[in-house]
């Protein structure tokens, strides 16, 4: 057992939140074991972030917290779980409601009932609770996570975005004392996303709410924690503080780091930060001269922006053409202009990000892009071919063995060009969030890897859901080299600091007009949210990544 998780677990088994003790567990079909040994006390009212690679054993931790684990996934299970301290083997997922939430990486899965107001009150009036708290408890959480505006709709009109808020609402409608949340901000912009870890924060102070977030961009979230857990092959690799972990990560995990950590270790500044404040002030405290500005960071190139030196790409071959393109969607109660006159030109080899709020016309740009769905007015048009892997990669999944869904050649090649080694006899919906997407990405992918057969457009909507930052580089090499054979690879993602290690380009939508269209350090520099961390942390023009950070960091002290 980990030394600081024996220390909290020992002579307080009562009243703790979430147990597990010697806790394994084998996914059926599976050869490796998904946990092993794994030994956890969470006390009432702790915020802990759990941290870990794709396929580390994070989401598993998590369904076993909330009963799914064994009793909807099956396979072999050992050791014992208690939440609220109640056994999990003796009790399922629906008589652990009361006591545990859980929030699943995929928020599609989780919703039954028609209308969102439908979808909150349900667990309530399985609770058999009067009309009237039923009335009260869904008027409380839509405001508490601004969607009493989405009570009316029918789901599936929800974006993305939309449907994680409700799945969030769902599980805290009842009020549980503890709630698991897997990547629940993976399918948010960075307003939102920064808005949902603080209500949970403010949630775990006020209410004493025991919050367990499973997370990849830990930068967002680590401030807001009172300790972490790392996950590591199924096992707990590290349980401390958020700094502790820090200096853990850097020295076992790097690519468990937060940016701003790696930037100050690759500079030899300490302490590193937990935060974007927090290193403004270690670095404040540094400064001697204190009100001295610090030298400035050359200005990126084509500052000027995209749309005035399009002149530079003039011969290239046209991938993307969007002229003066209108959609319209009825989300439920009547037409709504969703894309409104968009210009927009991409070319052979470039390498676009995709950025913008939830519902700013993201995954309806690429739909269109796609012909999935047909403009009001103007046209859109992708002269060589266009592969578009969509938001839910189990749109992709129909099979009930990894081997079915891809076999051959071509299989293999798209499984290796996406980085997935998986048992072939493995069923896709046991594989975690990061898994399950990459083979979505192969299959979409599959055929099109080699010669003629790749596309002239790539199109991905959030591909990064549940992919750790090395998965993330894999993704990045891949856009590369499809972008290096001719295909023009557009990838919508909220994920800035993905952005800035893929994209030489970022179009930035807002309630569907194109507002920003530049190079990348342009766009993703010198703003609050739609700028990466070290930009943040140095706020100097055109400096985005690590890397950067570490050379004006080294050239200032």
């Amino acid at each position: 057992m980990n030394p600081v998780t024996a220390e909290r677990s020992a002579g307080r088994r009562a009243g703790l939140a979430l147990e597990f003790e010697g806790l394994g567990y084998r996914y059926s079909g599976s050869e490796v074991a998904a946990l092993a040994e794994v030994s956890l006390a969470i006390e009432p009212g702790e915020f802990i972030v759990l941290a870990g690679g794709s396929g580390s054993g994070k989401t598993s931790l998590l369904r076993a917290g909330c009963g799914l684990i064994p009793h909807f996934h099956g396979g072999e299970i050992a050791g014992a779980a208690r939440v609220g301290g109640r056994s999990i083997l003796e009790s399922g997922p629906g008589e652990l409601a009361d006591v545990v939430g859980y929030v699943a990486q995929d928020p599609e899965t989780q919703i039954v009932s028609t209308t969102v107001a439908a979808e909150l009150d349900l667990p309530l009036r399985f609770r058999g609770d009067h009309p009237a708290e039923r009335a009260r408890a869904v008027e409380e959480v839509a405001l508490a996570l601004g969607i009493p505006h989405l009570l009316p709709r029918t789901v599936t009109t929800l974006s993305g975005g939309e449907l994680q808020r409700v799945a969030l609402a769902v599980a805290l409608v009842t009020r549980p004392p503890l709630i698991l949340l897997d990547e629940p901000t993976s399918q948010l912009d960075p307003v939102s996303g920064d808005e949902l870890i603080w209500l949970l924060r403010r949630l775990n102070e006020e209410w004493g709410v025991a919050v367990v977030l499973a997370e990849h961009r830990l930068e967002r979230c680590l401030p807001a924690a009172d300790r972490v857990v790392a996950m590591d092959e199924g096992r707990i690799g590290f349980d401390g503080t958020p700094r502790d972990f820090l200096a853990w990560a850097i020295a076992n995990k790097p690519e468990l780091a937060t940016p701003s950590a790696l930037m100050f270790a690759g500079s030899d500044i300490e302490p590193l930060p937990v935060g974007v404040r927090d290193a403004r002030q270690i670095l404040r405290a540094r400064d001697s001269g204190g009100d001295q500005p610090p030298n400035r960071w050359p200005d990126a190139p084509g500052k000027r922006g995209r749309g005035l030196d399009s002149g530079s790409r003039a011969g290239s071959s046209v991938a993307l053409e969007a002229k003066r393109l209108w959609v319209e969607l009825d989300p439920g109660d009547g037409p709504v202009d969703v894309l409104r006159g968009i210009d927009l030109e991409v070319q052979a080899g470039e390498r676009v990000a995709l950025m913008g709020r939830n519902g700013a016309g993201k995954s309806t740009l690429l739909r269109a892009a796609a012909g999935l769905i047909d403009p009001v007015s103007g046209r859109i048009r992708a002269p060589g071919g266009i592969a578009l892997l969509t938001q839910n990669p189990g749109d992709f999944l129909v099979r009930e063995r990894v081997g079915d869904e891809l076999s051959g050649p071509a299989g293999e090649a798209a499984l290796g060009a996406v980085g997935l080694d998986v048992s072939p006899d493995r069923d896709p919906r046991d594989l975690s969030g990061g898994e399950r997407q990459r083979l979505a990405l192969a299959i979409a992918l599959a055929g099109r890897m080699e010669g003629e057969a790749v596309p002239g457009l790539v199109c991905l909507d959030e591909p990064t859901r549940g992919m750790d930052r090395g998965l993330k580089g894999h993704l990045t090499e891949l856009a590369g080299r499809l972008s290096g054979q001719g295909a023009a690879v557009v990838i919508s993602t909220h994920d800035v600091e993905f952005a800035v290690s893929f994209a030489d380009r970022v179009v930035l939508l807002g309630d569907g007009e194109v507002v920003a269209d530049a190079e990348m350090p342009t766009v993703l520099s010198g703003g609050w949210y739609f700028a990466s961390e070290a930009a943040r942390v140095l706020d100097q023009p055109g400096l985005v990544s690590v890397e950067q950070g570490i050379e004006f960091l080294k050239r200032e002290t």
